[in-house]
């Protein structure tokens, strides 16, 4: 029987967050997926370099690849170094493949990245998501909680 998963990562050191995420999306479900890095990639990411704003996940020939996330050349690099946008490959598990395969195909969800970070163990991994679009009325009512959180707190602290 498999090891039961954490409700929550173990992140030890966050490089790349996408905040904008879950402004645009309702989040149903989080994964932990290890990522394929060269070399300079992994020193990029531990000097802090790093975005996933406007990348994705996609299930190609059943393996799930993340496309367009940008991890600038190492600088100290030389001839050896990668290229900053090239896709990577997400290291899951075969029934986590077909879970998101199916999720993407039957109800018409999206691969997104939450965040690159750095485990316990100094492995790079990469929180991902399984969301759905947020329309735009969505999207106001979002915006109009917040600020009613931000007032609330305000007021709170006002009286004391």
């Amino acid at each position: 029987m498999a090891r039961p998963k954490p409700s929550t990562f173990d992140k030890q050191k966050t490089v790349a967050e996408n905040r904008r995420a879950r402004f645009d999306y309702f989040i149903e479900e989080k994964f932990e997926a290890g990522i394929a890095l060269s070399g300079t990639e992994v020193k990029s990411l531990r000097f802090g370099e790093g975005s996933i704003a406007e990348s994705y996940a996609e299930v190609r020939d059943g393996e799930a690849w993340l496309v367009n996330a940008n991890i600038p050349e190492f600088s100290h690099g030389n001839r050896f170094n990668h290229e900053p946008k090239r896709p990577r490959k997400l290291l899951l598990h075969g029934r986590e493949i077909e879970k998101l395969l199916g999720a993407v195909e039957r109800k018409g969800m999206t691969l997104i990245p939450l965040s690159i970070y750095f485990n316990s163990t100094g492995r790079a991994k990469v929180e991902l998501a399984l969301a759905k679009g947020k329309q735009t009325h969505d999207k106001r009512h979002t915006i109009k909680e917040r600020d009613w959180q931000r007032d609330k707190a305000r007021l709170m602290r006002e009286r004391g």
